[in-house]
């Protein structure tokens, strides 16, 4: 049988090696075959997933993920960050902004990792397991912010996006608040997710069912009952009886190596002033995920961010082979066209 699947995929055994040539050539696939454009990044094919899909999928290392996460002008960093592996096939990545204090973060940060892996027990449908991991992780920190006995601990919150890889190919994505995930796609910015914010309709009206409220401060920003510029958030605990709630909306969609370059889940401080086009134009240019993260940051400030700044970026297959042929920003260009305005 295992013999059978090699030659479909037309993988050839030779000196106890294996190699893929799809073509029967004799000639070993280049990395070039499913995507890569140049020699910055290498690794090695994941084969269980590339003979199960029937197609040569890299094997994602964590040592290429590139990641950073700047304090900005604030006066403490809240925002944090997560890479793992559940096992050898399912990568996890993550970002949580926190406000009010960073424990909520700090709490999500420790746990979630926990609450997936509970969840993964019952269930192998990628986007069940982040609803239930999301919620009961929502629930844990209640129970354990009220040993404190201080109110103002219940105040705090954090927002989420969790990026789960299985075997390579299917990218699923959960998230609340407005973090955001994105995917790089034949050079385009693909949008994973959608800020929780009262501004969608959706969202306020759901608000409004649960006896809450909606305003808008002097710039425009739409809060929960005046004091939360999003609609659903781990912790919060005192606007959950008004509509806020901790379920994630989720995304599943299969990678694509030879056009998807890189997955990015960024937080506010860069979404604000960076919209996801421009994210992913300056990634491109970039020799590897660690310069890229850096860059995105700095760029960031550059621009006027005054909010913690964090990015995670993945390579995948496609990682240097869509670039644009200039990228040229202004300092000077207008807000409303990038960041939560978009």
């Amino acid at each position: 049988m295992g013999r059978a699947l090699l030659g479909v995929m037309g993988v050839r055994q030779t000196s106890g090696s294996i190699r893929f040539d799809q073509d029967n050539s004799g000639r070993p696939l280049t990395w070039d075959s499913f995507g890569i454009w140049d020699d910055r990044i290498e690794e090695p094919i994941l084969l269980p997933s590339s003979i199960k899909y029937g197609k040569p999928i890299p094997q994602i290392s964590l040592s290429r993920v590139g990641s950073t996460s700047v304090v900005g002008l604030r006066k403490q960093n809240e925002d944090r960050l997560r890479i793992g592996r559940f096992h050898e096939s399912l990568l996890y990545f993550a970002v949580f902004d926190g406000h009010g204090g960073s424990y909520v973060a700090d709490y999500c940060q420790t746990y979630m990792e926990k609450f997936i892996r509970n969840a993964l027990e019952e269930d192998d449908n990628l986007e069940k397991v982040l609803k239930k991991a999301f919620l009961d992780v929502d629930k844990a920190l209640h129970t354990h912010l009220c040993l404190f006995n201080d109110a103002s601990f219940l105040t705090a919150g954090t927002t989420a996006t969790v990026a789960m890889l299985r075997d390579g190919h299917e990218l699923v994505v959960g998230s609340v608040g407005d973090s955001r995930a994105l995917l790089c796609r034949k050079g385009r910015a693909k949008k994973l997710t959608k800020d929780h914010t009262p501004d969608r309709k959706d969202e306020r009206q759901r608000i409004q069912r649960s006896g809450g409220f909606v305003t808008w401060n002097s710039v425009g920003q739409a809060n929960v009952n005046g004091r939360l510029a999003m609609t659903r958030s781990i912790g919060d605990f005192h606007l959950k009886s008004t509509g806020v709630i901790a379920e994630p909306e989720t995304q599943r969609l299969n990678i694509h190596h030879a056009s998807d370059s890189f997955l990015a889940l960024t937080t506010d401080g860069i979404n604000f002033l960076l919209s996801d086009q421009e994210i992913c134009d300056i990634i491109s240019q970039c020799h590897d995920p660690t310069e890229a993260a850096d860059v995105i940051a700095q760029q960031a400030l550059q621009y006027g961010s005054e909010d913690n700044a964090t990015i995670v970026i993945v390579p995948l297959g496609a990682w240097g082979k869509h670039k644009s042929s200039t990228v040229i920003y202004s300092m000077s260009r207008n807000f409303a066209s990038s960041g939560r305005w978009a």
